[in-house]
C-alpha cells in the first residue's frame, strides 16, 4: 500500500508538470477580428526546443512561429462605459455577470426569470468554443457591455461574442516548463473594474489587460513560482484594490494573499496566512515550522459592503499528511479570515480544523447571507467545508452557531462541540500502515476547485460532492524549496474498489437539514448555479450538463458535453432570449484519485445553450417541462 501511494503522488506530480510542458509549447491559431500584439514573446523555436533537449536535432518540417496575443483592431462591445464599484455591489443582472460568485454575497444566484421549469427544456445549443488546453476548465466566465471572457487552463485569455461564439481578441501566457502545480493547470476566471480585466497566472503573475483591446496594461509578479507558488483563482475586486490569493500549501510555502492597485499594479498589502516570529498565532506553531507553515489561499473571497469587511478562506497546513514537526493548532491554516480590505487587518477568525492532518483545507465555497437562528435572523457566513461539515457563523464577530453533517460518510470527527472545535476520532489520524478507512476523503465533499449555489426565495444551498473515503498513510518529512512537501498521501480505497459516488443536495440553511438529494454514479466535481426562475444548474464528471427544479429536485434537462463537467455556469440575457454558459474539460489524473471515470477524452470547451423566442413563448403557454433536451 505504501509504495502504491507514493507511485500515485509521483504520478499526480508528474502528470502535472509534463502537461505545463505540453502547454508552453502548444501553437495557437489567430482570431478572424484581431491582429497579433508587435511587441509580445513568440513561441519557442525550434533552436530553442533542440537547446532544450540536449542539442537533439528535430526531423520535422520547420513551420513559422506564430503569435501569442491577439488585439483587438477596433474597441469590442456595446459602446458602454467602465465597470463602476456601484455595479459591482449590485451583483449580476439579467445581462451581466461580473464576478466569480455572481455577487459580493457569493450565491451564484442569477437573476435571469426566464430559465424556469417551464422553459429549461427547450435550451438549445447555440454554440461552442474550444479552447486548445488541456486539464480542468474551471473557468466562471465574466459578460459585460456585450462581451463574454473567458479563461482557460494554461491561462489563455479569450474575449467573444456571447451571442455567437465570435472570437473578439485572445491572450495565450507563455508559461515556464517547471510549473510548481499540485493539482492541475485551472484558472477559474478574471476580475472586472473599469475598462480592465484582471488574471492571475500559473507562474505567479497578476495581469491587467484592456477589456476593449486585450491589450496588456500592467503585469506584476506576485511571487517566485519556483519557491512553490502558482495562482489558479480568480481575482476579487473591491474598491480600487485587486485581491489574490496563491497556492502552494503542497510545497511548503508560507500563505498569503495580497492587495493591487488596480490602476498602477503596485502591492497595496500582503496578509500572511501563517504567523511569523512575535506575531499573534505563531505559538500554535511548534518551533520554526511556521516558515514552511502552508495555508495557502488559491479559492476567491467575498465581501460584505455592509461592514466594509472582506472574508479570505485558508487551506491547508504543511505537511499535509505528516503534523508531528508542527504540533500545534497551526494558525490560520483551515480557517475563515475576516478583514479591513483596504489594511489586510484581521478583525476575526475561526478555525474549522486545527491540526489539519487530512489535507481538509478551509477554503471551499462559501456564502455571506442571512440565516434564522434560534428565532433570530443572524448575518452569517456559511460553508459547506470540505471536512464534511455545513458550518453557521455569526459574520459580524465570527461567533460560532452551528455545524451540521451534510456528506453521506463522517467518521474523522465524532462532532464537534460548542464553540466548534471537532472531536476527532484519534483512530481516524494518518499512520505508517494505515488500516482505517476515513472519511471524507482529502478531497471533500464540497471542494473548493468547484463552487456551490443558494437560492434567496427557498434559502436553500446546492452542493456537488465527492462520496470517497481514503486511508491516510504518514510519509517521512524532508523540506527542499520548490519541492512538494506533503508527509505521505492517501490512499484511495473507495475509488480502487469503486465504491466512490456523487451527491448533489439542496441543503436548507434554516436547518441545516437536507430537502433533497441527487445521487450521481460518479463524484460530483462540477459548480452550481441558481436562477430566479427556480432552476438549478450543474454537471458531472461523466459529462452532463444537468438542470433541476430548484425546489423539488426534478431532473428537468440535461446536455451530454462530451468532457468531464468541471466549470462554475452562468446564465444571462441577450434581446429577451436567456442563455447558460457551462465548460466541459477534465484533469483524468485528479479525477482518477477520487474515483471518477478517466475515459472522457480532455480538452477544454465552452458550451453556450438559449432558449429561443419561439420556443419561450410555447413553453410558457403550456407549463409543461421537456425533460431532454435535443442534440441540435
Amino acid at each position: 500500500m505504501r509504495t502504491a501511494a507514493w507511485i500515485l503522488g509521483l504520478a499526480l506530480l508528474g502528470a502535472s508538470l509534463a502537461s505545463a510542458q505540453d502547454a508552453a509549447s502548444a501553437a495557437p491559431a489567430p482570431g478572424e477580428t484581431a491582429a497579433p500584439a508587435a511587441d509580445q514573446t513568440p513561441t519557442a523555436t525550434k533552436d530553442d526546443v533542440n537547446a532544450a533537449s540536449g542539442g537533439a536535432k528535430s526531423a520535422e518540417v520547420p513551420l513559422a512561429v506564430l503569435p501569442t496575443h491577439w488585439q483587438a483592431t477596433k474597441p469590442v462591445g456595446n459602446g458602454g462605459g467602465p465597470v463602476t464599484t456601484a455595479m459591482l455591489k449590485a451583483g449580476a443582472t439579467d445581462q451581466q455577470w461580473l464576478m466569480y460568485g455572481g455577487n459580493y454575497r457569493n450565491t451564484r444566484h442569477s437573476p435571469v426569470k426566464a430559465l424556469n421549469p417551464e422553459t429549461v427544456g427547450k435550451l438549445r445549443a447555440a454554440w461552442a468554443f474550444p479552447t486548445g488546453t488541456l486539464g480542468q476548465f474551471g473557468v466562471s466566465p465574466v459578460v459585460y457591455d456585450g462581451v463574454m471572457y473567458v479563461t482557460s487552463s494554461y491561462n489563455r485569455l479569450f474575449a467573444l461574442d456571447p451571442k455567437t461564439g465570435k472570437l473578439l481578441w485572445r491572450y495565450d501566457r507563455q508559461l515556464p516548463t517547471d510549473l510548481r502545480l499540485c493539482c492541475g493547470p485551472a484558472n477559474r476566471g478574471v476580475a472586472i473594474l473599469g475598462n480592465q480585466l484582471f488574471m492571475g497566472t500559473l507562474d505567479a503573475k497578476l495581469m491587467a489587460f484592456d477589456r476593449r483591446t486585450g491589450k496588456i496594461d500592467w503585469e506584476t509578479t506576485v511571487i517566485d513560482y519556483q519557491e512553490g507558488y502558482s495562482i489558479t483563482g480568480a481575482p476579487l475586486v473591491v474598491g480600487d484594490l485587486v485581491i489574490i490569493g496563491v497556492g502552494g500549501g503542497e510545497f511548503g510555502v508560507r500563505g498569503f494573499f495580497d492587495a493591487y492597485d488596480a490602476k498602477t499594479g503596485k502591492r497595496v498589502w500582503r496578509r500572511y496566512t501563517v504567523p511569523g516570529k512575535g506575531e499573534p498565532g505563531v505559538e500554535t506553531w511548534a518551533g520554526d515550522s511556521w516558515k514552511t507553515g502552508g495555508a495557502p489561499s488559491w479559492n476567491t473571497g467575498a465581501y460584505d459592503p455592509e461592514t466594509d469587511t472582506l472574508f479570505w478562506t485558508i487551506g491547508n497546513a504543511s505537511p499535509d499528511w505528516n503534523g508531528d514537526l508542527r504540533k500545534g493548532d497551526n494558525l490560520y491554516a483551515d480557517s475563515v479570515l475576516a478583514l479591513d480590505p483596504k489594511t489586510g487587518a484581521i478583525k476575526w477568525h475561526f478555525q474549522f480544523t486545527p491540526h489539519d492532518v487530512w489535507d481538509y483545507d478551509g477554503n471551499s465555497h462559501f456564502f455571506l447571507i442571512d440565516v434564522p437562528v434560534d428565532g433570530k435572523t443572524v448575518k452569517a457566513f456559511v460553508q459547506p467545508n470540505r471536512n464534511g461539515f455545513l458550518y453557521v457563523l455569526d459574520r459580524t464577530n465570527g461567533k460560532f452557531l452551528r455545524a451540521t453533517q451534510y456528506v453521506d460518510q463522517l467518521n474523522w470527527a465524532k462532532g464537534v462541540d460548542d464553540k466548534g472545535r471537532p472531536i476527532v476520532d484519534p483512530a481516524k489520524m494518518p499512520s505508517e500502515d494505515p488500516t482505517e478507512r476515513t472519511c471524507p476523503g482529502c478531497l471533500g465533499g464540497l471542494n473548493g476547485a468547484w463552487t456551490a449555489a443558494y437560492d434567496p426565495d427557498l434559502h436553500y444551498i446546492y452542493v456537488p460532492m465527492i462520496e470517497a473515503c481514503q486511508k491516510f498513510q504518514k510519509g517521512i518529512v524532508a523540506f527542499v524549496k520548490g519541492i512538494p512537501f506533503m508527509g505521505g498521501l492517501p490512499i484511495p480505497v473507495d475509488g480502487q474498489d469503486g465504491k466512490s459516488y456523487g451527491n448533489f443536495k439542496a441543503i436548507d440553511v434554516s436547518t441545516g437539514k437536507v430537502a433533497w438529494t441527487y445521487k450521481d454514479p460518479l463524484p460530483m466535481m462540477g459548480g452550481t448555479l441558481t436562477t430566479a426562475g427556480g432552476v438549478v444548474f450543474t454537471s458531472n464528471v461523466e459529462g452532463d450538463a444537468l438542470a433541476f427544479d430548484s425546489k423539488t429536485g426534478k431532473e428537468l434537462w440535461s446536455f451530454p458535453m462530451g468532457g468531464s463537467g468541471r466549470s462554475q455556469p452562468i446564465a444571462f440575457e441577450i434581446d429577451g432570449e436567456p442563455y447558460l454558459a457551462i465548460g466541459s474539460g477534465g484533469f483524468a489524473t485528479l479525477e482518477s484519485f477520487a474515483g471518477a471515470t478517466t475515459m472522457n477524452p480532455e480538452g477544454n470547451v465552452l458550451h453556450v445553450f438559449k432558449v429561443d423566442k419561439n420556443d419561450l413563448k410555447s413553453a410558457q403557454s403550456s407549463g409543461a417541462p421537456v425533460k431532454k433536451a435535443s442534440l441540435h
